[in-house]
C-alpha cells in the first residue's frame, strides 16, 4: 500500500535543484549491514545478551509499511522506550536512484520480542533533500554519517562514522532488490552505526550526511513526543 506523498528537493552535482513529489510504494530496512563480519557478529552477541532475537540471516532486510515514512520534524511514540538511528537512504525514482538521510526509529522494548514488529511501530523520518547516487558513488566510502541526540536536556554526539563501515550501495540493492534492481517507489534504509554511549531515548534527534569531496551535507532534525503509557 503506498505511503503518504513525500516532497523533496533533488540536488544535481551541477547545482541545479528540482522539486519532486514521491508516492513511496515499498519500505525496506537493511539490518546487520556492516562490512566487518567480526564486528557484526560481536554486535549480534551483545544484543542477544539483552534479549534481542538473533537474525535468521546476516545481512538481512526487514520490510515495513511505506506509510511509516514521514517528512515531518515531529513524531509521536508510546512511552520512552524507543530511539532513533541514522541511516543513509536510497530512493528509487522514475529517473534513477537518489540518496538521502533518515532515521530508522525503533521501539527497543518490543525489539526483544520481534525486530520486525519493533520497526513497524515507529515513524521513519527522512530529510527533505536528495543527491543523485551517480554523483556520489565513486567516493561513497568517504561520505560521513553523524547524529546528535538531546537526552535529558543535554545534546551529545550519538553516532559517527564513514559509509565505509557499511555495505556499499550496489550490495544493498542486490540484497534488497528484485533481480538486482529497486523498482521505482522503493525506499531502502542502508543500515546504521554503533552507539558508543549506549542506546537512549532522546527528545530530539539530529542527522547529518556529509560529503567532504563535494563540500555539502544533507541534514534533518526531528523532535520526539512521548505519549503517556496508561497501561
Amino acid at each position: 500500500m503506498p505511503g503518504p506523498t513525500l516532497h523533496f528537493e533533488c540536488l544535481e552535482r551541477s547545482g541545479a535543484v528540482r522539486y519532486r513529489s514521491v508516492d513511496p510504494r515499498s519500505l525496506l530496512i537493511a539490518g546487520w549491514a556492516g562490512r566487518d563480519p567480526v564486528a557484526v557478529q560481536s554486535h549480534i552477541e551483545e544484543l542477544a545478551a539483552l534479549g534481542v532475537p538473533r537474525p535468521a540471516r546476516v545481512p538481512t532486510v526487514y520490510r515495513a509499511a511505506a506509510s511509516l515514512l514521514t517528512r515531518s520534524d515531529v513524531i509521536e511514540v508510546a512511552g520512552r522506550g524507543s530511539s532513533g538511528e541514522i541511516e543513509v537512504v536510497i530512493l528509487s525514482l522514475e529517473d534513477g536512484l537518489w540518496v538521502g538521510v533518515g532515521s530508522d526509529h525503533t521501539d527497543r522494548r518490543l525489539e526483544r520480542s520481534s525486530v520486525t514488529w519493533a520497526k513497524q511501530l515507529c515513524a521513519k523520518p527522512v530529510g527533505g533533500r536528495l543527491w543523485r547516487l551517480d554523483d556520489v558513488e565513486t567516493h561513497w566510502d568517504q561520505l560521513e554519517l553523524r547524529s546528535h541526540a538531546v537526552i535529558e536536556g543535554r545534546r551529545r554526539l550519538y553516532q559517527e562514522g564513514r559509509l565505509s563501515l557499511l555495505l556499499p550501495p550496489r550490495s544493498l540493492i542486490a540484497l534488497a532488490g528484485i533481480r538486482g534492481e529497486l523498482p521505482p517507489g522503493t525506499v531502502l534504509f542502508g543500515g546504521t552505526l554503533p552507539v558508543p554511549g549506549g542506546i537512549s531515548f532522546a527528545s530530539r534527534f539530529e542527522m547529518d550526511l556529509a560529503d567532504p569531496v563535494l563540500g555539502r551535507a544533507l541534514t534533518h532534525v526531528y523532535d520526539v513526543i512521548d505519549l503517556p503509557e496508561e497501561g
